[in-house]
């Protein structure tokens, strides 16, 4: 796995006299599944933001697949094969659950080159599960499913990237299960590369296989879970020592 799919060089991000990510360089390779962690504050979401298109970093450098993304807007990072989620989900309620899909479909082109095998409204439904709801209203469905349904409208553009941002909030501790097995078979079934960020630390933990850790903007971790979780800047900063003495996450 040498090859890199997404590398972010020195991604700075101010807000006036805030530096809400202060050089931060990461390196995602085709088919990983990583997580970002930090405290609130720490930067995590706004560097979503700006590695996804939504914002626009104030300096640094962002190549996708051998393409500099820099200044381009959203659509450019679409094309590259890079989707996301949000912390919010953004489903339209009042159409039903599978016109969503299609229009993620209708929004990358239903033949887009080198797309995979979900090409069309029921297979991504039969892969995300809520083939059953299929003719419900987006609206009618539970805030989990909606969670669920606006990760199906990411693969119906059909991403070599997928970006997920706190998708397990506010769910049960089964839901979050669930969604944690979810992300895992999407990455192993499509080939993936999967960048979650998650409040639900140990559950995440527990399922990627490199963390990286944001705090007060900048990168002060990454690793696989075993060695971030001993780190002691990490624990200081974020995890305490209780996390590592109880053992909670496998090594």
């Amino acid at each position: 796995m040498s090859e890199v799919f997404l590398e972010a060089r020195d991604i700075t991000v101010r807000f006036g006299g805030l530096v809400a990510v202060d050089h931060v360089s990461a390196s995602f390779r085709p088919g990983e599944l990583v997580g970002i962690i930090g405290p609130n504050g720490a930067g995590k979401t706004t560097f979503f933001n700006a590695i996804s298109g939504v914002i626009a970093p104030t300096s640094g450098l962002l190549i996708a697949a051998g393409k500099n993304l820099e200044g381009r807007p959203p659509h450019h990072y679409a094309a590259a094969g890079i989707a996301r989620t949000f912390q919010t989900p953004r489903v339209f309620a009042d159409m039903s659950v599978a016109a969503n899909i299609d229009f993620g479909l209708k929004f990358a082109g239903r033949h887009r080159k080198g797309s995979w095998h979900l090409r069309d409204e029921a297979s991504i439904l039969a892969l995300i599960g809520l083939s059953s709801l299929a003719e419900l209203p987006a609206g009618a469905i539970t805030p989990s499913q909606q969670r669920v349904l606006e990760i199906g409208m990411a693969l119906a553009t059909r991403p070599r990237m997928l970006l997920l941002d706190e998708v397990a909030a506010g769910l049960t501790e089964i839901e979050v299960d669930n969604m944690a097995q979810l992300i895992r078979r999407m990455r192993d079934e499509l080939d993936l590369t999967v960048v979650w960020i998650e409040h639900a630390v140990t559950t995440l933990l527990n399922y990627v296989e490199r963390v990286i850790v944001l705090h007060q903007g900048r990168k002060i971790a990454d690793g696989t879970p075993a060695e971030v979780v001993r780190n002691a800047e990490v624990i200081e900063a974020y995890l305490g020592d209780e996390m590592v003495e109880d053992g909670e996450v496998a090594a």
